[in-house]
């Protein structure tokens, strides 16, 4: 990935964005080709040398079955948004200023490790879905469900381990830009309706290299 100084992350930055992932793309080289999936992942910091990101896919799927050539990739998404020169203060100075996008991304490396085991597929469930429905009035849980039902679905899945080898990552947060230009886009997507430029906005003022350390 080609990553400008400016928009290196710190690990600290990076492990918060592997932790709060969503869904993400699964992506292998195999005999057959290029192969991919959009799968939920949850990582686990504590896996080998630098973590490991754990998820599951139908067992229908043929790619958990090809042999994978090389390493596996991951690519994790954050919040991303379009950013308008409009917001830029030199624009009325100069007009040299273009349109650009704002996103959070890592690429993830690794090996991939199926786990043709109900076990590890259903501990890997509960995690994940303990996770998403923590914040929610009355969480829904595995145990809710018949077992009969659990184990049905738990033989229709196979557990995907990617146990990561690097991580190139990259916050595209107008941190090349001046400070004036900087405050202008985060006034700007403060200013949208749309929660996700909400986020955005968040995030290039966290990472606002003219920003003094609280």
């Amino acid at each position: 990935m080609y990553i400008p100084k400016p928009f290196a992350p710190d690990e600290t930055a990076v492990r918060t964005l592997l932790d709060s992932q969503g869904a993400a793309d699964l992506i292998t080289m195999t005999p057959q080709g290029l192969l991919a999936t959009h799968l939920p992942f949850e990582c686990d910091p504590d896996a080998g040398e630098h973590g490991a990101l754990l998820g599951h896919m139908a067992r229908n799927n043929t790619q958990w079955r090809e042999p994978v050539q090389g390493e596996a990739l991951v690519i994790v998404r954050g919040s991303e948004a379009y950013v308008t020169p409009s917001w830029y203060t030199t624009k009325a100075e100069h007009h040299r200023v273009v349109p650009t996008w704002n996103y959070v991304t890592a690429h993830v490396y690794g090996r991939m490790v199926v786990h043709d085991d109900p076990a590890w597929a259903e501990a890997q469930i509960r995690r994940l879905t303990d996770r998403h429905e923590a914040a929610g009035a009355e969480p829904w849980s595995v145990d809710q469900a018949p077992t009969k039902f659990i184990q049905g679905q738990l033989r229709a899945i196979v557990g995907i381990e990617l146990v990561i080898s690097r991580i190139e990552a990259k916050f595209k947060l107008s941190q090349n830009q001046p400070r004036a230009n900087i405050e202008g886009v985060i006034a700007g997507l403060g200013d949208r309706a749309e929660s996700e430029d909400t986020v955005v906005a968040a995030a290039v003022r966290a990472h606002n290299p003219y920003a003094q350390p609280s």
